[in-house]
């Protein structure tokens, strides 16, 4: 399993986290936009698609951060679940969207969870596996919760992707502090104590009782055209992740994203 340095872990405060999760989908910088804009659509393509299988049903989602998916949660399923260890996301949640009638928002740890088994027909869990010390726990709970045939929509940043590899020396505090003055706006570690490959995602699952549906892998970054490039540099660097998508050396691009089915008991 791959990992980062403990001394690059603390991301911050939550409110420092939430702040950060709400510039990156608005940056200035056409790159760090559509890296997390591109990852953004990728989910939302995949609840739409388990929702029109399923006809709406209940929905979980762990660790929502600053909430980029609980509009699209709420407005495709019945019943939306919003859980998380961290009462400061919570509380943001509860402030953005508290006052909706099918939206129940808990505290919970998933690796040890509380909420009823099999009692969910999708859960969505984005960018959660890389911040946890067992994320072999974390996909067994999320086994548990949900019914036999209920669907688990993933994401994670692959272990050997260049904006992890660059993250080991972008995120020390010196380098740290320019890369600030370059995007002018916050860039914060990323907190990333578990970073996994594709086949060991792939493992957990599998060992897990799920079926994998779909997998694909999107966005490329490197430095220098992201950040200097501006709009010509990121067209390039999205025509480079079209084809290491298709290539050996796939492993490079930054986030993996996950479709899969949980089987049936026995």
């Amino acid at each position: 399993m791959g990992s980062i340095d403990p001394t690059l872990a603390d991301p911050g405060s939550p409110s420092d986290l939430i702040e950060l999760q709400q510039t990156l989908y608005e940056s200035r910088n056409p790159t760090r936009r559509w890296m997390h804009r591109e990852r953004h659509e990728i989910v939302v393509a995949k609840l739409r698609d388990a929702a029109a299988v399923r006809g709406g049903g209940v929905a979980l989602e762990v660790g929502p951060g600053a909430g980029p998916y609980v509009p699209t949660l709420l407005e495709l399923f019945d019943e939306v679940v919003v859980s998380d260890i961290e009462t400061d996301y919570l509380d943001h949640i509860r402030a953005g969207f508290g006052t909706a009638d099918d939206l129940e928002i808990v505290v919970d740890d998933i690796a040890a969870s509380q909420l009823d088994r099999g009692r969910f027909d999708v859960v969505l869990c984005s960018e959660v596996l890389e911040h946890t010390p067992e994320p072999r726990a974390v996909i067994r709970g999320i086994a548990e919760v949900l019914r036999p045939g209920g669907v688990l929509i993933l994401s994670t940043p692959q272990a050997y992707s260049t904006v992890e590899l660059i993250g080991r020396i972008a995120f020390r505090p010196g380098v740290l502090q320019l890369a600030r003055l370059i995007y002018r706006e916050p860039v914060l570690p990323t907190g990333h104590i578990s970073l996994l490959t594709r086949p060991e995602v792939r493992a957990l699952l599998t060992d897990s009782g799920f079926e994998i549906a779909a997998g694909s892998v999107s966005t490329f970054y490197l430095p220098g055209v992201a950040e200097f490039g501006g709009e010509r540099g990121m067209r390039l660097l999205r025509w480079i992740a079209s084809r290491l998508r298709r290539s050996r050396a796939s492993g490079l691009l930054w986030t993996q994203h996950w479709t899969a089915i949980r089987k049936a008991d026995g």
